[in-house]
């Protein structure tokens, strides 16, 4: 949970990008300054960091969006929460031009609206706010999802507070640092509506492959035959090699 020290109040905020919660706490004097800090990043990521183009070309971090109808729907999605208070914060967010999207960061999302519990998965930001941090473990129990979560912070404390509760909602916690895919690294995990069970190339064997075994009942010539195999290696499935 990030602190941007100008003040004394402690109050938490949430965002959610591409459809996965974050958590972070800030420091600051008041609701209203966490909601300009939060634009303030969030504007200077998107129109100054992040360059738009085709997935080829180099250095190029915003692409059109691959689903047929996507910007459309996203657009509805904007719609709906500025129909009920929301806003954009940075300038050009949502425009569109056939399958490409300006990212938008969309501040005073609340329920009621679906971009507060339908999954975007686009360049859509919504940033809720709230005042105790049992709010967004109370959204995040009650969500239809859980993937991931990405938690920002110094104190473990206050860490290890929120982990504890998360990885029963989600299959990721992830510390400091953004949500993100990683079944070239680890399994590809969800819950509830998200997915069910794991998925990685370890899991897949596992799935698909019939075990075997090797048993023997202790006894001094077992031990002995055993220990040969092993030794000189006349088995390659009784083997104690190991690729690491």
């Amino acid at each position: 949970m990030d602190e941007f020290s100008c003040g004394m109040a402690q109050v938490p905020v949430r965002g959610r990008a591409l459809g996965t919660p974050v958590l972070a706490q800030a420091s600051l004097t008041g609701i209203e300054a966490i909601a300009i800090a939060i634009a303030i990043a969030w504007r200077t990521a998107v129109l100054h960091a992040l360059a738009a183009g085709l997935p080829w070309e180099p250095d190029v971090r915003i692409t059109p969006l691959p689903e047929p109808g996507k910007t459309a729907f996203l657009a509805e999605l904007i719609a709906d929460a500025q129909a009920h208070g929301a806003r954009i914060v940075n300038d050009g967010g949502g425009a569109a031009h056939h399958s490409f999207m300006a990212p938008a960061v969309v501040d005073r999302v609340g329920p009621g609206m679906r971009l507060y519990t339908e999954e975007q998965f686009g360049p859509v930001v919504p940033v809720v706010r709230f005042g105790d941090i049992a709010e967004p473990l109370t959204y995040i129990v009650e969500s239809d999802y859980g993937q991931q979560i990405s938690l920002f912070g110094k104190d473990p404390d206050a860490l290890a507070a929120l982990i504890d509760p998360l990885v029963n909602q989600v299959c990721r916690v992830n510390i400091n640092s953004q949500c993100q895919r990683g079944p070239d690294r680890f399994p590809f995990t969800g819950r509830k509506d998200s997915a069910e069970g794991t998925l990685s190339v370890s899991d897949a064997l596992r799935v698909f492959s019939i075990r075997s075994l090797v048993a023997a009942k202790v006894s001094e010539d077992n031990r002995h035959i055993v220990r040969a195999i092993l030794r000189n290696r006349k088995s390659r499935f009784l083997s104690t090699d190991f690729i690491l």
